[in-house]
């Protein structure tokens, strides 16, 4: 048995959290069933890659993964101003909200309302994480050499 390192072309199984800062939970599989993914299948973004990178079944660690490597930058370009009349009455706004748009596609997009007034409404189409660090919990539990089929 050897120990493979995490890598381009391998195979990776692991437990993960993601967490803000301030400990809040995100998203974790701790107490589930784990994770595995390939190197490089777009699966996992390119900077919690880079961050396993090196790292051998049994390893355990914790990364911050900064707004460029992660979610990116709140960009204000994706915050859109829109006339109160577009919603319908039935919806009670509150800042936070997420409501569900269509793009020119046709595509879901999720947006949230970050503020509003009688005539106004600002949705934010930033992803909910963007600009935040983001601490990267993680526990190998395999890594092997992936299969291509």
């Amino acid at each position: 048995m050897t120990n493979l390192a995490i890598d381009e072309g391998t195979e990776v199984t692991l437990h993960f959290a993601l967490k803000l800062e301030n400990g809040d939970v995100i998203d974790s599989n701790f107490n589930g069933k784990p994770a595995t993914f390939v190197v490089g299948d777009g699966n996992l973004l390119p900077g919690f890659e880079r961050a396993l990178a090196g790292m051998v079944a049994g390893e355990k660690n914790t990364f911050v993964i900064k707004p460029e490597d992660g979610f990116g930058q709140s960009n204000p370009n994706n915050m859109q101003v829109m006339p109160r009349s577009q919603f319908d009455d039935s919806v009670e706004l509150v800042e936070g909200l997420m409501l569900s748009f269509a793009d020119a596609q046709k595509a879901e997009l999720p947006g949230i309302v970050a503020a509003f007034d009688d005539e106004t409404v600002t949705i934010d189409f930033n992803h909910p994480l963007a600009g935040r660090d983001i601490l990267f919990e993680v526990e190998i539990l395999g890594v092997s050499p992936a299969v291509t089929h």
